[in-house]
């Protein structure tokens, strides 16, 4: 087929038959060359701007300022987007000016061609259904590019909460098989107290239930909307009533409770909901990568560290050293942290930047959220799947290195005191004795059926005080 010719009001440009994208998204895919990411990579901003686009249908429909036939093919093109297709007409980049214009005005023309061809139409045929004029009616880029990126939050989030839970559940059930197996803890990476290694990863999974409670808290902050607030939330273009309808609808169509702003113009311009969430992603980020360079320290080794745990060998560590496993999955996992943490950055500086009533910068903060949850989440899945569930644990090993520790010795503290305990640890350090054989051998501060029982398995790992 050849090509089309469509104008817009800097000139005429030349189409691809077969692209339901019109002139003003061509211009945005030739001016914003940055990430080399489409926004087709992202399926629920898609499907949210699908939502978006249909109750603005809607409202206006039955507001009676858009005919009820056009209105009809516009839902039927946007039920198309929702549903998941003609993701590769959606070719702006991430990154762009003009605050989302470019990626708004795609969603509007690749509808507005749709629609066209659902009425019997050819695709560019806009005096039949327009992509400003009637898909677009009554709206800015400025109250529907956050809606939809709202939403888009949300709909992605559910996916990462559930990521979460899975690999918290993991924790949890290493917790359980692991719940006899003696370990010593650490502080400053020194010999502490007792534990078992079920409580280690028990501890793990109870953070990563925190997490998912965060997210959740932080993610009601994205029900709060600004759609019809249009240009910079004076509703300039806005059927009367709209605002509240069109939310009405989303609310409806999608099965989210969204809130009108109660200050639309204060609305259009804040981007704190994004600085909150960017924060929660952050601090996820941050607990991972403490865990995940736990795991590494009790996996070293295998003969000259920790050697606490067996990691699932996924692939040979070396081009040189033969033989030698790395722990792949968890250094991994740690540079998706690192990622995370600095896009909070990002986020951070584009919410700031923004000047009077609306902040242009949010296109980057959308790559920058999207990014960390989609990575965070490939990470989370990889963790869980790749390592944690096999995971095994070198029993016998951290028994011994248990008793063979001075660190016991703060379990004794109770009956013989801080001074005299003091005192055989130093005499352990220096003479490279074991603590049973100066308390009860050498100095028999203790019988051995008294050791026995202060040094059982049940009283190291939750310790009775006794004097």
């Amino acid at each position: 087929m050849p090509p089309r010719i469509e104008k817009d009001f800097l000139g005429e440009r030349q189409l691809p038959d077969d692209a339901y994208y019109g002139v003003q998204t061509l211009r945005g895919k030739e001016n914003f060359h940055i990430t080399g990411i489409p926004m087709a990579t992202e399926p629920y901003f898609i499907k949210a701007f699908g939502y978006v686009k249909k109750a603005a249908a809607l409202a206006n429909r039955d507001l009676g300022v858009l005919d009820a036939r056009v209105a009809g093919a516009i839902v039927g093109a946007c039920d198309r987007l929702i549903a998941g297709e003609m993701r590769e007409q959606f070719v702006t980049d991430f990154i762009q000016g003009g605050a989302g214009t470019s990626t708004n005005m795609n969603a509007n023309e690749v509808i507005a061609n749709l629609a066209l061809e659902s009425l019997g139409h050819k695709k560019g045929e806009y005096q039949f259904v327009n992509p400003n004029d009637h898909v677009n009616f009554g709206q800015s880029t400025n109250d529907v590019y956050p809606t939809a990126f709202r939403l888009a939050l949300i709909l992605r989030l559910a996916s990462y909460m559930e990521a979460l839970t899975r690999l918290q559940e993991a924790f949890f059930a290493k917790g359980r098989e692991f719940d006899k197996v003696l370990k010593m803890g650490r502080t400053h990476l020194q010999d502490a107290v007792p534990m078992s290694l079920g409580q280690e990863f028990h501890g793990w999974g109870t953070t990563m239930g925190e997490e998912v409670q965060r997210i959740g808290e932080v993610r009601q902050f994205l029900h709060e909307i600004n759609l019809g607030a249009t240009a910079i939330g004076t509703t300039v273009t806005a059927a009367p009533g709209y605002p509240e309808l069109v939310t009405r609808h989303l609310s409806e169509l999608t099965g989210a409770t969204f809130i009108l702003a109660g200050d639309l113009v204060e609305a259009t311009s804040d981007t704190g909901a994004y600085v909150l969430l960017s924060g929660v992603l952050k601090r996820t980020s941050s607990k991972l990568t403490k865990i995940c360079n736990d795991i590494r320290l009790l996996a070293s080794g295998p003969r000259c560290g920790f050697n606490e745990i067996k990691l699932p060998q996924m692939q040979p560590g070396s081009s040189i050293m033969p033989g030698k496993v790395n722990p792949v999955i968890p250094e991994v996992v740690n540079q998706t942290g690192f990622l995370v943490i600095g896009l909070d950055l990002t986020v951070t500086l584009a919410a700031s930047a923004g000047q009077l009533q609306l902040n242009v910068m949010e296109p980057v903060i959308t790559y920058a959220l999207f990014t960390s949850i989609s990575t965070m989440e490939n990470a989370v899945n990889s963790l869980r799947v790749h390592c944690i569930d096999g995971i095994t644990a070198n029993a016998e090993r951290t028994r011994d290195m248990v008793l063979n520790s001075l660190g016991i010795v703060t379990v004794l503290k109770p009956s013989l005191g801080y001074k005299l305990c003091a005192e055989i640890a130093r005499e352990g350090y220096e003479s490279g004795k074991s603590l049973h054989d100066i308390v009860v051998g050498e100095r028999r501060l203790l019988t051995q059926e008294k050791w026995d029982e202060v040094f059982s398995f049940e009283n190291l790992i939750s310790p009775k005080f006794e004097q």
